[in-house]
């Protein structure tokens, strides 16, 4: 069971950043031929920069237009920042001071990410629209979600973990140097689930969190008056003409 949930996390791995690299690419690629700023937009670069921090930080445009979606979205979000913060500790050596500030929030900040992502998944049974538009593989994500952020509480609830050992088997998949998994079906079921979510994020709808960066009703200047907008292929056309 070791060496398997070591060679899935080293797949995983790899896979994640080069799907990660390649998505990257291909949204830079994508041509934005037309102004199409969401307005009221800035006018300013300062102002889009503001404004995207607003739209990552507090999903400000989600606000806006549907709160229940945006607390549903909230207790996820920034539920996961914090669990996600808490396990650093499995990955640095010594814990900075600040992760073990966080340790006691992000121990009960996984309820917040389980009720966030329960109520994410209720609204596409409940709501008629969004149940139209849901894919069974939207239904597939929000269940391994789930099942990532139950197990992973379960650990620190339920049925505790060999934590040291687990770091001596973080830190050794750092460096190279693989030691042995605790012996924890619980763990081990969390790692497979952990691997599993890290192969599929670059080709799955998780990647909004990356795509809302390259989104140009987002991250244009509002100055179609004061500067012409040309695309590159665009200008290529105009100058060889």
């Amino acid at each position: 069971m070791s060496l398997a949930i070591t060679v899935l996390f080293y797949l995983a791995t790899v896979i994640l950043i080069a799907g990660l690299a390649y998505r990257i690419w291909v949204y830079a690629k994508v041509p934005a031929p037309l102004k199409i700023a969401t307005t009221p937009a800035p006018v300013t670069k300062g102002g889009v920069v503001l404004r995207m921090f607003r739209e990552v930080a507090f999903f400000e445009s989600l606000f806006k237009s549907n709160k229940l979606l945006w607390l549903l979205g909230v207790l996820f979000h920034f539920g996961l920042l914090l669990v996600l913060l808490r396990h650093l500790r499995y990955f640095i050596n010594p814990v900075p001071t600040v992760i073990e500030l966080i340790q006691p929030f992000g121990k009960y900040a996984a309820f917040a990410m389980i009720i966030g992502l329960l109520g994410l998944w209720a609204r596409r049974f409940i709501i008629d629209r969004v149940r139209y538009i849901t894919a069974p593989s939207d239904h597939l994500i929000l269940a391994l979600l789930v099942l990532i952020g139950i197990s992973g509480a379960s650990m620190t609830f339920v049925s505790h973990t060999d934590i040291v050992g687990l770091k001596n088997f973080t830190m050794g998949l750092l460096t190279f140097d693989p030691k042995p998994l605790p012996s924890d079906p619980l763990l081990a079921i969390h790692l497979f689930l952990v691997s599993v979510l890290m192969i599929i994020f670059p080709y799955s709808k998780l990647l909004h969190g990356v795509g809302v960066f390259f989104s140009p009703t987002r991250n244009q200047v509002d100055n179609p008056r004061e500067k012409r907008h040309l695309a590159d292929w665009a200008r290529k056309f105009e100058e060889n003409s």
